[in-house]
C-alpha cells in the first residue's frame, strides 16, 4: 500500500510544515533527546493524527493501547527493540512480566492485540503471562484466536503485596486495561513496578490535562522550528457540572462551542483556509470513541434529543459524564479507496514502533471515526519512520511518516509531563 496522496498535501501550509520539520530533523532529534533525559515517556502509548492539509494534529493519546495486531509485521524488530529498552529504563532486572488486559473477552480483535503485545515483550527477552482480573475467569482458559493462535488467561493470585500467578512471581506488572472502572482491588497497593503508573487509568487521567501539557510542549517546540504552534495543535477548553439527561449546563457548553468556533475562523482567515468550522466534543475522560459528538454552532447543543442525551451521558463501564473537552474539529483529508482515513502512530518507550489508517466508509471528514465499522490497514513504511530522507519530497511516503512520528512523538511527550504533574503524593498512592 502506497500512502494516500493528498490533493491538498501539493502546495500549502502542510509541505510547508513538512519542509520546516526535515530541515530541522538534527535539531528536533537532538531536542527529542534531551526531553527524554529530563521526562520519563509513558511505556507505551498510540496517539490518533488528523490531517487537515492545513494543519497535522493529535487528536486523542491513549496510554493503554489496543491494536497492536493492526502494525506492520515488518516492523515487529522496531517494537521489539523498543520494548527492550522500556524495560532497561522501568526495571533493569526484569525477567517475568505479568500482562492485565481488558475484562471483554468476547472481542476477537482485542485478544489478537493481547497476544501481539505479548509477542513482543517475549522476543525483548521478558517471560510473559497473561492474568486476569475478570471475576468470571476462575481457572486458567484457553481463547482461540481468528489467526490460528491460541490465547491462555490466568486468574491473578494476590500473596501479601505481590501480584501474580500460583507458579508465577513476576517482576513487572504491564496494564492493557485502561482502568476506567477504577483500580482492581488485586492490583492496589502492591510492591512490583506497575506500568503505566496507577493515576494513567481513565477513574483519575482527563484529557484536558493531556492537552494542557501538550501546549505547554508544542510552545517550546514551535519556536524551536519556527512555527505557528495551532498548525500542530488544536484548540480546547473544558466544560464541567454538565448532566446531559437533565439538561444541566447546555447554555455554557453551547456558549464555549461558539467561543471556540470564532477563535477558529479567526485562524481560518489568517490561513485563507475555506472551510466550515466545527468541533468535537467528547467525554473528559474514557475511550472507545464512546460519548463525541461533532458540533457547527452551539445552538446544536440545545435540546438535544433523547437519542443524543443518551450517546453522551455515558461512557465505557456505564460511567457518567459531567465533564467535557471541547475541542477544535480537525478535518481528515485522508482517505483510502475513497474512505476516510486517519493515522494511528504506535510508540513504545520513546520510539515510533508503527501505525495503521483508521478507516471507516460511513463517516465524513469531520466525523469521529473510532465507531463501530472502522477497520484497520497497517502504515506501510517504506523505512524505518525515524530515518527521512532529508533531500526529498516532503510530501514522500517516508517523509509523511517522519512529520507523523514527531507530531506523535510530541503528544508522547505531552503524556510524560501530565504524568509527572497528576502524580499524587506518595501516601495518597498507597491508597490507590
Amino acid at each position: 500500500m502506497s500512502v494516500p496522496h493528498l490533493t491538498t498535501a501539493l502546495s500549502g501550509p502542510l509541505l510547508d510544515l513538512e519542509r520546516k520539520i526535515l530541515d530541522a530533523q538534527s535539531d528536533i532529534e537532538h531536542w527529542f533527546r534531551n526531553q527524554w533525559q529530563e521526562h520519563t515517556p509513558p511505556f507505551y502509548g498510540s496517539v490518533d493524527l488528523r490531517n487537515a492539509g492545513y494543519k497535522l494534529a493529535p487528536v486523542d493519546m491513549n496510554l493503554y493501547p489496543g491494536g497492536f495486531n493492526n502494525l506492520n509485521p515488518e516492523f515487529h524488530p522496531l517494537a521489539v527493540q523498543a520494548a527492550m529498552s522500556a524495560a532497561e529504563s522501568f526495571c533493569p532486572d526484569a525477567r517475568r512480566l505479568l500482562l492485565i488486559p481488558e475484562n471483554h473477552t468476547r472481542n476477537q480483535f482485542y485478544l489478537q492485540n493481547v497476544a501481539a503485545l505479548a509477542r513482543i515483550l517475549r522476543h525483548a527477552g521478558l517471560k510473559v503471562r497473561i492474568g486476569t482480573v475478570n471475576p468470571d475467569i476462575t481457572e486458567p482458559t484457553e481463547f482461540e484466536l481468528p489467526d490460528g493462535g491460541k490465547l491462555l488467561l490466568e486468574p491473578v493470585v494476590r500473596r501479601g503485596k505481590r501480584l501474580g500467578l500460583p507458579d508465577f512471581d513476576p517482576c513487572v506488572v504491564l496494564l492493557n486495561n485502561d482502568l476506567s472502572a477504577g483500580v482492581p482491588d488485586a492490583v492496589r497497593d502492591i510492591e512490583q513496578t506497575v506500568l503505566p503508573p496507577l493515576h494513567a487509568g481513565w477513574y483519575m487521567r482527563r484529557k484536558t490535562n493531556h492537552f494542557a501539557a501538550y501546549d505547554k510542549v508544542v510552545n517550546e517546540f514551535a519556536k524551536l522550528i519556527g512555527i505557528d504552534p495551532w498548525v500542530i495543535n488544536p484548540y480546547f477548553a473544558k466544560v464541567g457540572g454538565l448532566d446531559f439527561h437533565e439538561r444541566t449546563g447546555e447554555e455554557k457548553l453551547a456558549a464555549t462551542v461558539d467561543d471556540m468556533l470564532a477563535r477558529i475562523r479567526a485562524k481560518y482567515a489568517e490561513y485563507g483556509i475555506n472551510q466550515t468550522p466545527f468541533v468535537i466534543v467528547k467525554a473528559d475522560a474514557g475511550t472507545y470513541g464512546m460519548g463525541i459528538m461533532s458540533v457547527k454552532s452551539g445552538e446544536e447543543l440545545i435540546g438535544l434529543n433523547r437519542k443524543q442525551r443518551n450517546k453522551m451521558s455515558v461512557v465505557k463501564e456505564g460511567l457518567e459524564v459531567h465533564d467535557v473537552i471541547v475541542q477544535e474539529g480537525v478535518p481528515t483529508f485522508e482517505s483510502i479507496d475513497g474512505a476516510i482515513a486517519e493515522p494511528v502512530v504506535y510508540m513504545v518507550d520513546h520510539f515510533v514502533v508503527g501505525g495503521f489508517y483508521r478507516v471507516h466508509t460511513e463517516r465524513g471528514i469531520d466525523e469521529n471515526l473510532n465507531a463501530p465499522g472502522a477497520k484497520f490497514v497497517p502504515l506501510a513504511f517504506a523505512s524505518p519512520p525515524n530515518t527521512p530522507e532529508c533531500d526529498g519530497n516532503p510530501d514522500c511516503e517516508t517523509n509523511r511518516f517522519y512529520a507523523y512520528g514527531v507530531i506523535a512523538r510530541l503528544a508522547l511527550l505531552a503524556g510524560a509531563h501530565e504524568l509527572e504533574a497528576t502524580a499524587p503524593e506518595p501516601a495518597l498512592a498507597m491508597a490507590i
